[in-house]
């Protein structure tokens, strides 16, 4: 009986696919837009179900890429299993229509998927797959950005009034999780051009302290060759936490990097990993294993939960089964996405045993 238990569960968790359901939600109103750290906003081709639920993902991801300031979030562990679940974590949802032009020049429309989701969900989902959370609020550092077009008027600074001349960098902060600022521009601030070509960040800093928090990208961007190229400069308090340069034919392209090199600096000293255990290999016991419709329960139910990476099956004996799990976060991530399924529930006063019902 024992081996013929074992055999069943190795196989069926070999072969077993997951199942994801879907919700149907209800759309709320005509225009709207996504402004909150859990909503997010996709192009769709029309709306139907199936594109809904594909935009659903990949506004998932833009939200998760948001909260962990993780712009390869995907590439983590689990985490692209939890995004084809998407609709399950939707609170809401609405369709904009944004109108555009078409290649030949005649008016166009674009349907717009706006998604909120459940922030206790999203957070929830962070720390059962061990992602690092960039902590809310998020500071608002102020560009420094000189640009010499090479037209021979000499660098010139970006204040608010030329802000369209920093939106690749502006609109990259914004799909990063945090916000830029620009200063004001007035004539002393001009002045400050020498400085920031020179690199000299404390005179910056110094310029910068009218406004909060104390954090500076510094950027000069100019000709180079039959190209562009660009240098980048992070402070915080003082320090200098990064330092870039880059080159290249699209200018666009340049300036959004700046975006990039401020966050990926911000998230390496402020960002925190949520896990409460670590990943590993826990041993957990199952009960009341009577019939191979309860195994095959048991090993679907396992094979979808995005915080198991593995399952070995140690030992069956009647209607007990012991399993080794490989874990991203440990018992208490396991718990929590479990908490979702009826017939698999923690026997209470037993750590880490279970019993299907």
């Amino acid at each position: 009986m024992r081996r013929s238990l074992g055999f069943i569960l190795w196989t069926l968790c070999l072969m077993a696919l997951p199942v994801w359901a879907q919700s149907e939600l209800r759309t709320e109103g005509e225009t709207a837009s996504a402004t909150g750290a859990y909503e997010a906003e996709v192009p769709v081709d029309n709306q139907t179900p199936d594109a809904r639920n594909n935009g659903f993902s990949r506004a998932m991801a833009i939200v998760l890429s948001k909260l962990s300031g993780n712009s390869d979030v995907m590439a983590q562990p689990g985490v692209a299993q939890e995004v084809r679940r998407a609709a399950d974590y939707v609170e809401g949802y609405d369709y904009r229509q944004d109108q555009g032009t078409s290649a030949s020049g005649a008016a166009a429309f674009n349907t717009i998927l706006v998604a909120r989701f459940r922030g206790r969900d999203i957070d929830a989902i962070a720390e059962t797959l061990g992602l690092q959370v960039w902590p809310q609020p998020r500071p608002k550092p102020v560009v420094w950005l000189a640009i010499d077009d090479g037209s021979g008027g000499g660098p010139r600074l970006v204040g608010l009034q030329q802000s369209n001349a920093a939106r690749p960098l502006l609109d990259n902060a914004i799909a990063r999780g945090f916000r830029l600022g620009l200063p004001a521009g007035n004539a002393a601030e001009q002045a400050l051009v020498g400085a920031i070509w020179r690199k000299d960040t404390a005179a910056v800093a110094r310029a910068s302290s009218r406004y909060s928090p104390p954090m500076q990208l510094l950027g000069k961007l100019y000709r180079s060759g039959n190209g562009w190229a660009v240098d980048w400069t992070f402070i915080d308090n003082g320090r200098v936490l990064a330092n870039s340069s880059n080159s290249g034919g699209d200018a666009r392209q340049l300036l959004a990097g700046g975006a990039d090199v401020a966050a990926d600096a911000l998230i390496k000293r402020y960002a925190r990993t949520t896990a409460s255990e670590p990943a590993g290999t826990y041993r957990l016991v199952f009960t009341n294993l009577r019939s191979a419709g309860d195994y095959l329960l048991l090993s679907s139910t396992l094979q979808r939960m995005s915080v198991v990476r593995r399952i070995v099956p140690v030992r069956a004996d009647g209607e007990r089964l012991e399993v080794d799990l490989d874990l991203l976060t440990g018992i208490s991530g396991f718990n929590r996405m479990l908490a979702s399924e009826s017939r698999i529930v923690a026997v209470e006063g037993a750590e880490a045993e279970y019993q299907i019902r």
